[in-house]
């Protein structure tokens, strides 16, 4: 019976729908000049536009409906209810769609948190009208109701909304709530977009208020990272030493956290002056003891000796994306797509005090149509050779040393481009690729980005804003014992 009392609601709602549509003569009439095997076109005629704006009307007006929603709140000192319609509910969501076939009332309570509430109506609306405008503080509850009810387009375009607006400016942040979020709905595509976001712009993050109202276990998965993108590791600290000031997290967490801090790429002076004057150091010293003395002795002798004792591969003695001047430089290509562009700059040849006051010279060189020898023809019909640049070919960037060295032995140089964009107005990172000599080895650099159009969201003011970080990482000479 109740089945049945659904199915002639749901007539009835078609026939005022019908009436409505109806009493619609403006339509829009689009020509097809496609032939249809005749020799004529097909014509259509699209009242689809006046169709969504019935149905909102159906909405606030009420007219026709069949189900009453009482939306509370768990204090339940917030109510709302909203007119509805079972069909429209049950062609959106599943879940609507199982609820109403069980229930035996006009009327249906649904308990909601205080801020799925307040957006219950916006949520509603999208069922309708299929179409919702939203705020960054609204993407959360949203995105809550559209899982809950298992309205799967509404929940895909609001993960996207919210991967597409990480960059933008928001009071108190947004980017580490919409992690913790993800955390929580299981929801991988907006997690990882959250994470990375924050790795690679890590140093706006840290002056951001944002920060220190980070979840320990997102601190630690950033701490752990390699690919995290800041000024230096000093940079690092300082912003972890403001967080466990601000939280008095448990001793363990704590530790944990100091331990994850790579203290070998701190200068030998740094590591002195935190020794002396970071309260949160001397308080967690016995921790970190070990961490330090290892950090001394890597800056006391050379890469070479250090690796026939220590495990020069753990994460201690593995440099981060750094942008201080010692490990790269920034690159700014004016209108990128028009020709090759060389550029050289100087970094120390590793982290390590034994070598900082040795530089090494490289030579960069960025060609715009770069085509692949596998995919080049090398000889025209005549014999003569192809052109090595050609149209159609793709991005590439060259990064070698001026000079080679005996110096060099033990030491693998992994070369970092940093590629920024331009997001709601802010300069974010929007891709990072690491290689040995060559983006070619990438496969995917710049692929998506379109150098000649000057509105393009790679460049900025026409521009290619690139930075390079060099950095060294040393091969382990522990000879295994028998």
């Amino acid at each position: 019976m109740v089945q049945q009392g659904v199915q002639t609601q749901a007539g009835m709602l078609f026939v005022a729908l019908c009436l409505h549509m109806g009493a619609a003569t403006a339509g829009m009439l689009k020509v097809d000049m496609t032939s249809d095997g005749n020799g004529g076109g097909g014509d259509t005629i699209s009242h689809s536009l006046t169709l969504v704006q019935r149905l909102e009307a159906l909405l606030l007006q009420g007219n026709g409906s069949d189900l009453s929603l009482r939306v509370e709140t768990p204090s339940a000192d917030e109510v709302k209810v909203i007119q509805a319609h079972s069909l429209v509910l049950s062609l959106q969501s599943p879940v609507f769609e199982e609820i109403l076939l069980s229930r035996n009332s006009s009327k249906l309570v649904l308990k909601e948190s205080s801020d799925c509430a307040a957006v219950f109506d916006k949520f509603i609306r999208y069922l309708y009208c299929g179409e919702i405008s939203l705020r960054l503080d609204q993407a959360t509850p949203l995105h809550k109701l559209a899982t809950k009810y298992q309205v799967t387009g509404l929940q895909q375009g609001i993960t996207q909304y919210m991967t597409q607006n990480l960059a933008r400016e928001s009071t108190s942040g947004h980017v580490a709530g919409w992690y913790e979020y993800a955390v929580q709905a299981g929801d991988v595509t907006l997690r990882d977009s959250c994470i990375q976001f924050m790795a690679w712009n890590l140093s706006s993050v840290l002056q951001s208020g944002e920060w220190v109202t980070i979840s320990s276990q997102l601190l630690m998965s950033l701490l752990q990272r390699s690919d995290l993108i800041l000024q230096s590791e000093m940079e690092l600290f300082a912003g972890l030493e403001a967080w466990i000031i601000q939280n008095e997290p448990d001793g363990l967490t704590a530790e944990n956290a100091l331990r994850a801090v790579r203290y070998a790429m701190m200068p030998p002076r740094e590591l002195f002056r935190l020794q002396t004057q970071s309260a949160i150091l001397a308080r967690y010293q016995e921790s970190v003891r070990d961490l330090l003395y290892m950090s001394y002795q890597f800056h006391s002798a050379s890469p070479m000796q250090m690796a026939k004792y220590f495990d020069v591969n753990c994460s201690l003695f593995m440099p981060r994306n750094y942008l201080s001047p010692v490990w790269g430089s920034p690159w700014i290509i004016n209108n990128p797509s028009r020709d090759d562009r060389s550029t050289s700059f100087q970094t120390q040849l590793g982290p390590s005090g034994h070598d900082s006051s040795k530089r090494v010279t490289w030579n960069a060189l960025f060609s715009p149509r770069w085509l692949p020898l596998s995919m080049r023809p090398m000889y025209t019909d005549s014999g003569a050779m192809q052109p090595t640049r050609v149209d159609g070919g793709r991005p590439r960037i060259i990064i070698t040393p001026a000079t080679s060295s005996a110096e060099f032995a033990g030491v693998n140089f992994q070369k970092t481009v940093i590629v920024m964009a331009q997001q709601q107005g802010k300069v974010v990172v929007k891709h990072v690729y690491n290689f040995h000599q060559s983006t070619e080895e990438n496969g995917d650099f710049l692929a998506e980005a379109d150098l000649y159009r000057r509105t393009s969201e790679y460049l900025i003011d026409s521009s290619l804003f690139l930075h390079i970080v060099v950095k060294p990482l040393y091969q382990s000479l522990i000879t295994s014992k028998n």
